[in-house]
């Protein structure tokens, strides 16, 4: 069977709170739940440790999913890290709208340890959510070589803003290779 005749499997990546959401899917294979293995789940110590940029980079590695699982508020081990969660969260469906992805390859979630099957039914969904969606398909932003780091193109010009009367435009990503600068 070639890979075009295959059906479309997503890839999800779990950014899970170690003290709840984790331990939640720890309970949930070891009380043998079935639950897709599409997700990939990666241990943080709490879900406020979820920066945005983790969340792109997922994405711009391939995933086609994000799934976020933290403890239920109240509850969270760092005092207010789920609330700080979910201000990030809300920020980034913004951004993540702004980028043209769909609202439903990102979710979060409040899981408590002692709740595995909830694991089992939220990666269940997610998994049937994406693919329903289909494959995330990111569009290259324009990408120039120099020197060492990555540095917004234009960035220096964004940070001045537009001159009177001209229209700003989108800033986009510079990739350079590994050169020590000179």
């Amino acid at each position: 069977m070639s890979e075009t005749d295959r059906p479309f499997e997503p890839r999800i990546v779990a950014f899970f709170c170690t003290w709840c959401t984790y331990t939640a899917a720890d309970l949930a294979g070891i009380s043998r739940m079935q639950y897709a293995p599409n997700v990939r789940a990666i241990r943080l110590m709490c879900s406020g440790r979820v920066d945005p940029q983790f969340v792109l980079a997922a994405f711009r590695d391939g995933a086609d999913g994000v799934l976020i699982g933290g403890c239920h508020p109240g509850d969270c081990h760092y005092q207010e890290g789920n609330v700080n969660a979910l201000r990030r969260f809300e920020l980034l469906r913004r951004m993540l709208r702004d980028f043209g992805i769909e609202e439903g390859r990102v979710r979060l979630e409040w899981i408590s340890a002692a709740e595995g099957d909830k694991v089992q039914r939220v990666c269940n969904e997610m998994t049937e959510r994406v693919r329903a969606l289909g494959p995330l398909r990111l569009e290259p932003g324009p990408r120039r070589r120099v020197g060492v780091g990555v540095v917004p193109v234009g960035a220096a010009e964004a940070a001045a803003g537009p001159a009177a009367g001209e229209a700003s435009e989108p800033v986009g990503v510079l990739e350079t290779e590994g050169r020590e600068a000179r």
